[in-house]
């Protein structure tokens, strides 16, 4: 008996690491695919094939020449697709749609939250019916109403439709509302705070990790929003984003595949530089947006 159960024990490991080892082999091929073919020239790409060592690699010597020879693609990519300005149009959108979404998504979590009035319910299922919607599905009309508005082509309209449309962040919210007890509220209010006073300066900086889980969620997603700000950002020589500026490199004729996977490190290098230094307030916003409520 206790050897069916060592042996029962061991094959469940073994299968347990062996996904594991599958899982990571799975996710890894494309990445080191991509950083191996943006060090290869046209003409190396061309006749190799995509897990083949660049032959920059093998020939490594620690001078001048060698990093402007192994970098070619790279500072090609950057100026190219205009890499700059796709950066900081990136910024100015994700600060504005970041900073909306959360002052937009907690003070109408607080109100569903707080406030008991007709209609509450019906809000709250309705937002619930908006986020099972399929994006795509509602491209027609949204299309519409942005053109009614002459919001397309424009960095401000597509930055409040990206603020409009974001239905997990008042989910998130008012979960933690709920989970903060309303006597602080009532001891505010007799002390003769108002509810703007209530919640900017008590409940708003208890929701530290539900900021942070919606800075993860909506900052990446806006990062890497490509078919909005293709079909909104029409002007590619003002508007494009980190998502959109290696469209450049795509055409009839074929696809500079060592270029975009150049341009993909580098739009990789920010958000690999920012979970680096706040990866302790990430885990700590996701695992207390996860246990909360």
């Amino acid at each position: 008996m206790k050897v069916f159960l060592f042996v029962k024990k061991a094959a469940a490991k073994i299968l347990i690491y062996a996904s594991l080892l599958l899982a990571a082999f799975i996710a890894l091929v494309p990445v080191v695919s991509c950083v191996i073919t943006a060090f290869k020239p046209d003409e190396e790409y061309a006749a190799t094939n995509v897990m083949e060592l660049p032959a920059v690699w093998k020939s490594f010597s620690p001078s001048l020449a060698w990093i402007k020879e192994a970098f070619a693609n790279f500072i090609t990519a950057w100026q190219r697709a205009d890499m700059l300005l796709a950066f900081r149009n990136t910024a100015i959108i994700l600060f504005f749609v970041l900073l909306g979404s959360i002052m937009t998504g907690s003070m109408l979590a607080y109100v569903l939250s707080r406030f008991k009035f007709p209609g509450n319910g019906l809000i709250r299922s309705l937002f619930l019916f908006a986020s099972l919607l399929p994006g795509i599905a509602m491209q027609v009309s949204l299309y519409r109403i942005m053109y009614e508005l002459d919001f397309i082509n424009t960095l401000y309209g597509y930055i409040i439709m990206q603020m409009g449309t974001d239905v997990i962040s008042i989910y998130i919210f008012i979960q933690f509302f709920e989970n903060i007890s309303t006597s602080l509220d009532e001891s505010a209010i007799m002390d003769g705070c108002t509810y703007f006073g209530v919640f900017f300066r008590i409940l708003f900086p208890l929701l530290k990790p539900a900021i942070v889980t919606v800075l993860i969620l909506k900052g990446v997603g806006t990062y890497n929003e490509y078919y909005a700000a293709s079909l909104y950002l029409q002007d590619k020589t003002k508007y494009i984003t980190v998502a959109t500026c290696l469209y450049k490199f795509t055409g009839p004729l074929g696809n500079q595949y060592n270029l975009i996977c150049a341009g993909l490190l580098i739009t990789l290098l920010p958000a690999l530089v920012i979970f680096i230094l706040c990866q302790k307030q990430i885990y700590g916003g996701l695992t207390l947006g996860a246990v909360k409520g």
